[in-house]
C-alpha cells in the first residue's frame, strides 16, 4: 500500500499529553478528538493537516502515559503515517491496534522538512522523499501486524476473523 503526503513535523519527546490532552479524554469519539489533536503543541496542527499527510518526529514519540485515544486523534484528523526516530513502544501497539502505520526512520526524520512530500510503501517499508529526491528504509511491519493495519485496527481485524470462521 503506497501512501503520499506532506510533512509536519515535530521535535523529541512528544508524549500523549501534547497529542491529545487528557481534558479531552472524556469521549472515545475520533472526530471530537480530532478537533483537539495536538493542540497544545501550540502550533494549529488542526488547521494545517491535510488527509494523508505525515507526522515527522524525533525519539520517543508517544512517550507518556499509555492512551489509545493519541494515535485515534491523530489517524481521526488525517493523518495516514507517523515517522519517527524512536516511539514509546506503548504508543507504537496502540497505534497498530487503531490502524494507525507507524515506522521508525531516524535517517528519514532527520531529513525531512516542513511541507516536504513523503511517498510510503508500506509493504516494503521504503520512505521517499519527493521533494528532496531522497529514499530510506524502514523495517516493513510483518504480515501479522500489516493484517491488523489493513483491517483497520485490533477490534476490525478481530470481527474480520470471525465472520470468515
Amino acid at each position: 500500500m503506497a501512501l503520499r503526503g506532506h510533512v509536519l513535523i515535530y521535535g523529541d519527546h512528544i508524549d500523549t499529553d501534547i497529542i491529545i490532552a487528557a481534558r479531552y479524554l472524556n469521549t472515545t469519539d475520533p472526530a471530537e478528538l480530532a478537533k483537539h489533536c495536538m493542540e497544545d503543541a501550540r502550533d494549529n496542527f488542526v488547521a494545517r493537516v491535510q488527509t494523508g499527510d505525515f507526522i515527522v518526529a524525533g525519539e520517543n514519540f508517544g512517550c507518556g502515559s499509555s492512551r489509545e485515544h493519541a494515535p485515534i486523534a491523530i489517524k481521526a484528523a488525517g493523518v495516514s503515517a507517523v515517522i519517527a526516530k524512536s516511539y514509546a513502544r506503548i504508543f507504537f501497539r496502540n497505534a497498530i491496534n487503531v490502524g494507525l502505520p507507524i515506522l521508525e526512520s531516524p535517517e528519514a526524520a532527520a531529513d525531512a522538512r516542513p511541507g516536504d512530500e513523503l511517498e510510503l510503501d508500506l509493504d516494503s517499508g521504503v520512505i521517499r522523499n519527493v521533494t528532496q529526491g531522497k529514499t530510506y528504509q524502514a523495517e516493513p511491519f510483518p504480515p501479522f501486524l500489516r493484517d491488523i493495519i489493513d483491517a483497520g485496527g485490533l477490534v476490525s481485524y478481530v470481527h474480520e476473523q470471525i465472520a470468515t470462521k
